[in-house]
């Protein structure tokens, strides 16, 4: 079954940026807050996720390189199978496209290549009203992904951790009760448990760890991921305080087609985040 390099990619960090949901102690020491002192969490909330949605929103003006490694191994960890996929996401007219360029080590077969440029062929050929069309559709999936969280959840600041040598803000979040899905992810909302650190300066997202504390499909792998599967998001700041996924790390018990068991091993790694050069080719 093929998937999409960008919709598997969505899927993931989508998983990552949904484990805020309950802190379950499972993350390092973090420095108590003075509740007396302490600054509006309301407020580092909503611009927190104002801040990552503008964030999120500038990926889709960027070029990067995407390294993607997935191992699968059966219920006895017999290894089924392992591969690793480098892309890079290229600006068409102004449009991301996720460019396949070496498989398991090696480049694309011939057939691989035709069948990827006549895709490329396909956006360089729409007119302005369907690229237009194209970005929106992408834009609004991007908003999706955190539009939700201050409706979904309940917060509070549990303290202050220096994350790379920046200090940052630690939240919880409990579900909001009355809470109902209005978007293409919210169902994920009370499946999965952890914790968000808020950059206090940039007030970007630094770092979500989470585990999964109730299953779950996801429809676009027909997967059910299981109770204990774990996921971990690092983002890093490029330019003047943008925050850009850099690391998200996938140990997932699962089931395939809700039968086959297996453990999924999956590392997603960003990096050459480049904004194109005005005048430069496409």
């Amino acid at each position: 079954m093929t998937i999409r390099i960008s919709e598997c990619r969505n899927a993931l960090l989508t998983f990552a940026a949904f484990a805020v949901l309950f802190d379950r102690g499972n993350a390092g020491p973090v420095k108590a807050q003075n509740l007396s002192s302490a600054p509006d969490v309301h407020l580092i909330v909503h611009s927190s996720i104002a801040a990552t949605q503008r964030q999120w929103q500038a990926r889709l003006h960027y070029t990067y390189t995407e390294r993607d490694e997935n191992r699968r191994r059966d219920s006895a960890g017999r290894m089924k199978s392992e591969n690793v996929d480098v892309s890079k996401t290229i600006l068409i007219n102004g449009i991301p496209f996720d460019q396949l360029v070496e498989h398991n080590g090696r480049p694309l077969s011939g057939g691989e290549e035709r069948t990827q440029k006549n895709d490329l062929d396909k956006v360089k050929r729409e007119n302005p009203e369907e690229r237009a069309e194209r970005l929106r559709k992408q834009e609004e999936e991007t908003a999706s992904i955190v539009r939700e969280v201050p409706m979904a959840f309940d917060f509070q600041l549990v303290g202050e951790e220096a994350v790379n040598g920046r200090p940052a803000y630690v939240l919880q979040a409990t579900p909001h009760l009355g809470y109902h899905s209005q978007g293409k992810y919210g169902s994920m909302f009370p499946k999965v448990a952890g914790k968000l650190w808020v950059d206090k300066q940039d007030l970007g997202w630094i770092k979500v760890e989470g585990q999964v504390i109730h299953p779950f499909s996801m429809g676009l792998f027909l997967v059910r991921m299981l109770r204990g599967s774990q996921i971990k998001m690092e983002q890093t700041r490029i330019d003047d305080g943008i925050w850009m996924p850099e690391r998200v790390d996938v140990q997932a018990l699962a089931k395939i087609f809700f039968v086959k068991s297996l453990s999924i091993d999956r590392v997603m790694i960003f990096s050459d985040y480049r904004l194109p050069q005005t005048g430069a080719p496409k």
